[in-house]
């Protein structure tokens, strides 16, 4: 079974978290994409870095959003993303877009 792109952080009784649920079930269903959800009450360390922002988006294991999740920002960031899709097949590559340094007036991301 392929890795979960999508984690939701939630919490028993939190009636945001029933609306990021619903929106994710729809998004990856849609898209094919395996997610889970993770209880923060269950660990110490998410229930101190998370209590005040769930529900939590993580996608590809990066944050992605709190409180809210947006069905078109979250079918974006899976489409575009870099990693793996339907059938754990890699996405296309990211590329950064050339970015010019103020200070030393130099461009990265070439």
């Amino acid at each position: 079974m392929a890795a979960p792109r999508i984690t939701l952080l939630s919490r028993p009784g939190c009636h945001l978290c029933d609306d990021a649920r619903e929106v994710i079930s729809k998004v990856a269903d849609d898209l094919g994409v395996v997610w889970e959800e993770r209880d923060i009450t269950q660990s110490e360390a998410d229930l101190r870095e998370y209590w005040e922002k769930i529900p939590v988006t993580l996608v590809d294991g990066v944050h992605h959003d709190f409180w809210r999740v947006s069905e078109d920002r979250l079918r974006r960031a899976l489409t575009l993303s870099s990693g793996p899709i339907r059938g754990g097949r890699p996405g296309p590559p990211r590329r950064m877009a050339p970015t010019l340094c103020i200070c030393s007036q130099t461009t990265y991301g070439r």
